[in-house]
């Protein structure tokens, strides 16, 4: 599968498009609206950013506990049952007077509902696509989350300028209830990939599983941990600039976006396997300049040309998912964007915590910083695992035989 038009003759490939950039959209204005509320009843920098990325945290919790139903729930109702979910916690989270408490209470709800949710569509998407379409329609995806973001941004800076951050969450909780009514009609029901019960314990050997061959491990730690940092300088965006945050989060949306149109489709496979180091070291290195506190048009240039490096996840998910089996696709993938997620939760609240202490300006380069830093420790170890000849590799630990459509991990 090598272009977009073959991707949309897919039959399921459209509706889980369609309902995800709904989705995507509502994240967007919804984040905004709510960052924008909490700000103005705290004035807390740690606050306004857990509003918006605090939520990730509870994937960690989802990751540890949750994660082994990715491939064990049937992909349609459950793709449509989270966004219908989000749609009603987004909606009472409008409610005039609602404690900040209980605003973070639902997110943190809404966040363990979604530690699953990321499992079973990027587990559908492989699926339906095959591993050989998976990196294309990912990129895809990835594409439409940057224009969603573009666009949602800058909407939701307005709309909460011209009516008011309760409205838009309304609007945004429409825009969840569109997803999950496109999920519910548009695709087909599908068995779960595997069968079993869910467990705690299945989950944690299925996680050990995962993380025990090295280059998966490192790939992991890849897609975790640089691009968390800087989502954490992200985070700090309305606590920077309170009345142009719509602008800078529409600037690295837009940087984004071009990062994975270059990737997913003008780079040869080739050279995009080496490329993955370098769009990292991007990511990071132009929020190095905040350390002089650059005004809002340097700003907005210094996020978008930074998030041209996200890039770099779909490099590392292409190469993780030819390290998979397919029947834990849902899990894996699901571990990779919880993993992400709960990172991007720890560093919003890092850098919070920092710019609580210092300022917004100095946290972002410090989380900047940080990401080089961690980036460059572990590409060594990646190289070093590719340049090794074949027979040198560790295999791949095996597990005991069981039904075909159910693996068990010791």
């Amino acid at each position: 599968m090598r272009s977009y038009s073959e991707l949309f003759r897919t039959r399921e490939f459209t509706p889980l498009f369609l309902s995800s950039c709904l989705g995507a959209a509502a994240s967007t204005v919804s984040g905004l609206a709510l960052a924008t509320l909490v700000h103005r009843a705290t004035q807390s920098p740690l606050l306004t950013a857990l509003s918006m990325f605090g939520p990730s945290l509870a994937q960690m919790i989802g990751a540890t506990t949750l994660l082994s139903a990715a491939d064990r729930m049937p992909p349609r109702a459950t793709v449509a049952g989270i966004a219908f979910l989000f749609g009603l916690g987004t909606a009472v989270m409008a409610i005039p007077g609602l404690p900040v408490w209980a605003v973070f209470v639902l997110l943190l709800l809404l966040g363990l509902a979604r530690s699953c949710g990321g499992g079973v569509q990027w587990g559908l998407l492989n699926e339906i696509l095959a591993k050989e379409g998976y990196l294309l329609g990912r990129s895809v995806f990835n594409m439409m989350g940057g224009g969603a973001q573009v666009v949602g941004f800058a909407t939701g800076g307005v709309l909460v300028a011209l009516l008011s951050p309760g409205v838009t969450l309304l609007l945004a909780a429409g825009l969840y209830l569109a997803a999950a009514l496109t999920a519910r009609l548009g695709l087909t029901p599908r068995a779960p990939r595997a069968t079993g019960r869910p467990s705690v314990a299945r989950t944690w050997r299925t996680n050990a599983h995962l993380l025990s061959v090295p280059e998966r491990r490192t790939l992991y730690l890849l897609l975790w941990v640089p691009n968390g940092l800087v989502v954490g300088c992200e985070s700090l965006y309305v606590s920077y600039a309170p009345s142009r945050a719509g602008a800078l989060f529409a600037f690295a949306a837009l940087g984004m976006l071009v990062g994975d149109v270059t990737v997913g489709r003008l780079l040869p496979p080739r050279v995009r396997a080496r490329l993955g180091i370098p769009f990292l070291l991007l990511l990071a290195t132009p929020y190095l300049a905040f350390a002089w506190r650059p005004g809002i048009g340097v700003a907005a240039a210094c996020a978008a040309l930074a998030s041209i490096g996200f890039g770099a996840s779909l490099i590392q998910q292409e190469r993780l998912v030819a390290l998979i089996p397919d029947e834990l696709s849902g899990h894996a993938l699901g571990l990779h964007t919880a993993g992400m997620l709960t990172m991007q939760g720890v560093s919003a609240v890092l850098a919070g915590v920092i710019a609580q202490l210092t300022s917004p300006a100095t946290a972002m380069t410090v989380m900047a910083a940080a990401s080089i830093a961690v980036t460059l420790s572990l590409a060594p170890a990646l190289l070093r695992r590719r340049a090794a000849p074949p027979e040198s590799r560790r295999p791949e630990p095996s597990a005991p035989r069981g039904r075909q459509s159910e693996v068990n991990y010791p």
